[in-house]
């Protein structure tokens, strides 16, 4: 009799500890919308199953079992099962997934306009360094003592003056070329891929394009300001250089 009750006392407690409990839960988006066909899995298991229309959904399972929460652009949910779950409702919250959309690159096509597809089109990074250092050394102001007489030199007292005729420039065109050839260097303009028997021919071309150096000419002095403005200058020109010859 002691054995039967021993047994029927093993068997009750073997039974209680090894038996399946149902979890019941509801599955809700950040904005606390119920979502649908979420997949529930509990990995002790393997069982599986979808939330209902409602959100809901009902499996089996204990404590310390693991459930994964699997839907489609939501990120993936674990959640241990605790006693309180089995007692009552699991209420879980999915994240919706960060989706990073690539930047798009926006290019506008050429309008066969030089003065247009020069601000358009992309430009080289040492470009775009050199007109920033030039837009910057164009806008410092000048110190006055740079034009101030030099001991010894002859200053033009104000007044009225006197007409002395024509005055003859120091310098041509050619002088010049051969001044921003040697200033700017021949490893300026083969950066811009300009072969080195092509310089000069390319410097008058520049030259004959409408760069004003009136007073270079005249006082046969190019200052460094004259020399940005030139390298500005032959960044509208090259594209049209490099086109064919029916189109210069």
């Amino acid at each position: 009799m002691k054995f039967k009750l021993l047994f029927l006392l093993t068997t009750f407690f073997f039974i209680n500890a090894n038996a399946q409990n149902y979890i019941f839960g509801k599955v809700t988006s950040e904005d606390h919308s119920e979502i649908q066909d979420v997949t529930v899995i509990n990995i002790r298991t393997t069982e599986r199953v979808l939330t209902n229309r409602d959100g809901h959904f009902m499996l089996s399972g204990r404590e310390g079992d693991e459930l994964r929460f699997v839907k489609a652009d939501y990120d993936r949910l674990v959640k241990k099962v605790t006693k309180e779950n089995i007692e009552s409702p699991i209420n879980i919250t999915l994240i919706r997934t960060t989706i990073l959309i690539p930047e798009v690159e926006i290019k506008q096509g050429i309008t066969n306009d030089l003065r247009i597809d020069s601000k358009n089109l992309s430009r080289p990074k040492k470009v775009e360094k050199l007109i920033k250092d030039i837009d910057r050394y164009i806008a410092q102001k000048s110190d006055p003592r740079i034009l101030a007489a030099k001991p010894g030199e002859f200053v033009q007292p104000k007044g009225q003056g006197f007409s002395i005729g024509k005055v003859k420039n120091k310098w041509d065109d050619i002088d010049l070329a051969n001044y921003l050839k040697a200033a700017l260097g021949e490893e300026y303009f083969t950066d811009l891929k300009i072969e080195k028997p092509q310089i000069d021919h390319f410097i008058t071309y520049v030259l004959a394009g409408g760069f004003e150096r009136k007073s270079i000419l005249k006082y046969g002095f190019c200052s460094d300001a004259d020399l940005y403005r030139f390298q500005r200058f032959v960044l509208t020109r090259i594209s049209s250089y490099r086109a064919p010859q029916t189109q210069k």
